[in-house]
Parts: structure tokens; C-alpha cells; sequence
């Protein structure tokens, strides 16, 4: 019998690995230049260089493997029968974590150019493993909301903002830093936190509370504290719980059962219950929602910053793999059919990379016009972007063909991860709504997002006329509420191509706005006018040279 293999493997493109995840992306590194003062540059650049060296080592995309092959488990009784109530996570996951948390991702507040360097980073950690992308935010958000009360965030934002993660649950002192997770949602209530029932009742010491309730969904129960609403006699009202009590004991959270979900797997999301659980007020009573509102403006921008990275990963897999891979005698990303889907999702992830930075980049600013700009510009983006995603991914695996619907090749987890941050913090209609509600109740805001706009006028006809179209649309207040999303949709669309128009390279500038606010498109990606330069849009995507 010969000893010869039966086959020899050819035609199959290197596993994408071992490259820098931030210097191979040209849009996110432009994006930070553009954004971070001159003072620090080379300082972010260099930080964020080797976030992106270890982001695509082989080491740390295993640790992404085993963190969502080995999820949390639930613990909630020691073997003695003591009620316990504690997560488990695979060391992969703590690896992670640490990772993300030295490099940065909960410290945005503290240093120069802090919020666009941490945007830039988020972007490119997510591309690793979503999942622990999230008690990051959480952690990272919940720094606006205890600053409502200075006593609260002097004795807290160190620990929030500090690059030492430390696993294990004891007093919040005790420890080096310090992870945030929220509890806002309740079964009955979903989005409509005003319906919450969990009560607050207070108690002797001013401003300390207990509470009584439960929570449908509860980020990151994991972790050292928790922002949640509660009624309090004066109304729906913000609170700190923490898990563990200054004297060392826990503090009442019952863990009733982990979300089973369709992606995030690495990621604990909990229900959990309130049972004369010890808890401060954050803000004043009945000022709950105008409380955490920051925090969830915050973490509503980590989620369009999610969806950015999800769709930068999910194209540099689909070029690279493309790049590689031959057929009907010749490479793929050279067959003009494939050129044409690369391009149209390339295009679509730089468009959000420069949304988000930009939005980033307004909140380094933190003037009264770029908190305006925030009001409206965050909810559209985070609208438009997250709702992006899952189209976009979907689209890269497909150009694996077989290979991208099976497992080992990542993209699967991709797939799964996709249509989450359309979710969380708030739905699409949430969103579109909350676009109208700063268009009525701020005017300062649709002026911020014009005078951004505006930088671009003249520069392009298709933008120009896009703009006049979204003047139309703001004209017309009747049945406006029905229209909402397509108010966003295209609010968000001349974002970027104003965006665009005046940062990208014109071949980019150019398709996007063909594409984007021209006639001569189909409604599935790859269907782009054939007379644009559509081979430097892909090459500008390339993760390696």
C-alpha cells in the first residue's frame, strides 16, 4: 500500500495572522491623525501600534477562540450550600480582559485625547473577541454618571479609570481597579425604563438605600459595582450597588440565570434579583434617567465603535482571503464581479470608522457645540452604523464561500456577533426616536450636526443633494414619528460623506457618494457603477501588504 497522502492542500489562503491590526487599517489610522493633538501623536500612535501587534498575534486570536468556546458558567451555591453567586470564566477570558483594561479601554477620561485614542483601541480589541468589549464599556461609561455626584466618583473613578484589572469579588477598596456593570431593564418595562418596579427604600444614613426587585438583563455581573434604576418615593432614581460591602460581605445580588444568546457567548448577561440589597444614590431622586443618560450615550457610542470593528474584521478577512484565493484562472480580488463586493464593503467600514472617531474626537472636545453635535449625532450613528453590520458581515463570509460558514474560520462568530449592538442600548426605533426628540427639544443640536455637515458644501453634487433631500425630510413634520428611521438613516448618510468627501482619498470619496446618494446602485452589495476606481478602494482595504 503506498505511503503517499492522498491529496496535497493547495489554494488556501494563510490563516490572517500576525500582523498589526491598527497600522494595516489606513482608515482608523488616519482617523486618530486627524483627531489627537500634536503634543501626543506619537505617544497614541505607538500605544495603539502595539495594542494592534497583539491584537493579531496567533496567542492572543486563540485567547478570542477559547474565551466563546468555554463561556461562563454559573455558580450560585459553594459546596456547602452557601449562596454564592458567582460567574466563571476560562483564563482566556481574564487574559482578555486584563488585556483590554491595561491598554486603556476604561481610562479615556483621564489622559489627553483620551476618548479618541480609547475609540481607536476599542475598534481594534473588538476585532479580537467582542465579549469583553463589554463590562470595558460599561466600565469606561459609568465615569460620566457618578460624576453627578462628586463624592461618589472621587472615591470611585480612580478605581474605574485604573489600568490594573484584578479578578475576584472583594470590597472595591481593596482592590487596584475596578469593573462596572448596569442593570436598567426590566421584563415587564424593556426599553420603557420608566415602568421599572424595583423599589428603593431608604434608610437612616442620608442618600443609602435598599432595594427590592429584579433586573431582566444585567451587564457584566461579574463585576465590582452596578449602575441601576429603581423607583425611590421621589421617582425613578439612579443607584451604585456594589458587590461587595465595605466589611466584606456580599452584598445581596442574586444571579438567577445567565442569558443563553445567539453570539457574545464569552460574555455573562445575567437576571438578577434585589432582595434587601444595600445600594447609594447616584444624582437626586427622581432623576434617575437624566442621571445615567451619559453613561448610556457612552456606551451607545461603543456600539456603533463595535459594529465598526466587527465590519473592519469582517473585510479584512474577505480581502485577504480573496487576495489569496484562486479561481477560473485567476486570483479572486482580481475577477471584477468580486472587486465590486470588496469595494462596497470596504466602503461601508471606512464610512464608520469615520463616524465614530469623529464622534470621539467631539468628545475630547467637550465644548458646548460638540456636546450639541453628540445629542443628535450619536443616536443616528449609532442608529445607522449598528444596523450596517450584519448585512456587511454576512456579505464577507460569503466571499469564503463554504469556507466562511465554517467554524474554524472565525467568521461564523463574526456572524453571530453582528446584530447585537443593534440591540443593546437601545433598538433601532429607540434610536430613530431619540433622533427626534434632540430635533424638537434641542435645536442647538441640528445646527451642530449642520455646521459639520457643512465643512463639505460644494466639494461633491451628490452629497449637496442629499442634504437638500434631508432638509426636505425635516420640513415635513407630518407623520414625522412613522418616518423616524429614514430621518436617521440619512442624517447619519451625510455624516459620512462629509466625512469622506473632505478626509478620504477622492476614489473613496467618489464611490461612496456614487453609491450612497446617486441612482446607479442595486440594493446588494457589489452592485457599485463599474466606471469608479473600485481597485484602490480594495487595496486601500488590504489588512497586509
Amino acid at each position: 500500500m503506498a505511503g503517499n497522502s492522498t491529496h496535497t492542500v493547495t489554494n488556501q489562503p494563510p490563516w490572517l495572522v500576525g500582523y498589526d491590526l491598527f497600522t494595516a487599517d489606513r482608515a482608523l489610522m488616519e482617523a486618530v491623525e486627524r483627531h489627537t493633538g500634536p503634543g501626543v501623536l506619537d505617544e497614541v500612535r505607538d500605544e495603539l501600534s502595539a495594542l494592534g501587534r497583539a491584537a493579531g498575534s496567533a496567542q492572543v486570536q486563540e485567547w478570542g477562540v477559547q474565551a466563546n468556546e468555554h463561556p461562563p458558567r454559573l455558580r450560585t451555591h459553594d459546596r456547602y450550600g452557601h449562596r454564592i453567586d458567582e460567574v466563571e470564566f476560562h483564563p482566556a477570558w481574564h487574559r482578555l480582559l486584563g488585556k483590554g483594561v491595561s491598554a486603556g479601554l476604561t481610562s479615556a477620561w483621564t489622559r489627553p485625547s483620551g476618548h479618541v485614542r480609547r475609540a481607536a483601541a476599542f475598534l481594534v480589541w473588538t476585532q479580537v473577541e467582542a465579549g469583553n468589549c463589554c463590562p470595558l464599556s460599561m466600565t469606561h461609561a459609568a465615569v460620566p454618571a457618578l460624576r453627578t455626584d462628586p463624592a461618589l466618583a472621587a472615591e470611585w473613578e480612580p478605581r474605574l479609570t485604573s489600568t490594573i484589572y484584578e479578578r475576584g469579588l472583594r470590597p472595591a477598596a481593596q482592590k487596584p481597579g475596578a469593573l462596572f456593570g448596569m442593570g436598567m431593564t426590566e421584563k415587564q418595562g424593556g426599553s420603557d425604563v420608566r415602568a421599572n418596579t424595583t423599589e428603593a427604600r431608604p434608610l437612616a444614613e442620608a442618600g443609602t438605600y435598599v432595594l427590592t426587585g429584579h433586573k431582566w438583563f444585567c451587564s457584566a455581573p461579574m463585576s465590582d459595582g452596578f449602575l441601576v434604576l429603581a423607583q425611590a418615593p421621589g421617582g425613578i432614581t439612579c443607584f451604585l450597588v456594589p458587590r461587595v460591602l465595605a466589611d466584606g460581605a456580599r452584598n445581596v445580588f442574586l444571579v438567577q440565570r445567565l442569558k443563553d444568546k445567539l453570539g457574545n457567548r464569552s460574555n455573562a448577561s445575567a437576571e438578577v434579583e434585589f432582595d434587601g440589597t444595600w445600594a447609594q444614590r447616584v444624582g437626586d431622586e427622581g432623576r434617575g434617567v437624566r442621571t445615567i443618560i451619559e453613561m448610556v450615550a457612552a456606551t451607545r457610542l461603543d456600539c456603533a465603535l463595535g459594529s465598526a470593528g466587527l465590519m473592519r474584521q469582517a473585510v479584512a478577512q474577505a480581502v485577504h482571503h480573496c487576495d489569496h484565493r484562486e479561481a477560473f484562472g485567476g486570483k479572486l480580488i482580481d475577477k471584477p464581479l468580486m472587486r465590486n463586493v470588496l469595494a462596497d464593503l470596504a466602503l461601508e467600514s471606512e464610512a464608520a470608522t469615520a463616524l465614530t472617531l469623529r464622534l470621539a474626537a467631539a468628545y475630547d472636545d467637550g465644548g458646548e457645540q460638540a456636546r450639541a453635535f453628540l445629542r443628535l449625532a450619536v443616536p443616528a450613528a449609532k442608529y445607522w452604523i449598528t444596523k450596517r453590520c450584519a448585512p456587511v458581515v454576512v456579505e464577507a463570509a460569503e466571499c469564503l464561500g463554504g469556507n466562511g460558514y465554517v467554524e474554524e474560520s472565525g467568521m461564523p462568530r463574526l456572524v453571530r456577533e453582528s446584530p447585537l449592538n443593534s440591540v443593546w442600548e437601545g433598538a433601532g426605533n429607540v434610536q430613530a426616536l431619540d433622533v427626534l426628540r434632540a430635533l424638537q427639544r434641542e435645536p442647538g443640536a441640528l445646527d451642530a450636526c449642520l455646521t459639520e455637515i457643512g465643512q463639505a458644501h460644494g466639494a461633491d453634487h451628490r452629497l449637496d443633494r442629499a442634504v437638500k433631500d434631508l432638509f426636505t425630510e425635516l420640513a415635513d413634520l407630518d407623520g414625522i414619528e412613522g418616518r423616524a428611521r429614514r430621518v436617521a438613516e440619512r442624517l447619519a448618510l451625510v455624516l459620512q460623506g462629509s466625512l469622506l468627501v473632505r478626509h478620504a482619498p477622492p476614489e473613496t470619496a467618489d464611490a461612496f457618494c456614487a453609491s450612497r446618494f446617486g441612482a446607479d446602485r442595486g440594493t446588494a452589495f457589489g452592485t457599485l457603477p463599474t466606471a469608479l476606481d473600485l481597485t484602490s478602494v480594495v487595496e486601500r482595504a488590504r489588512p497586509v501588504s
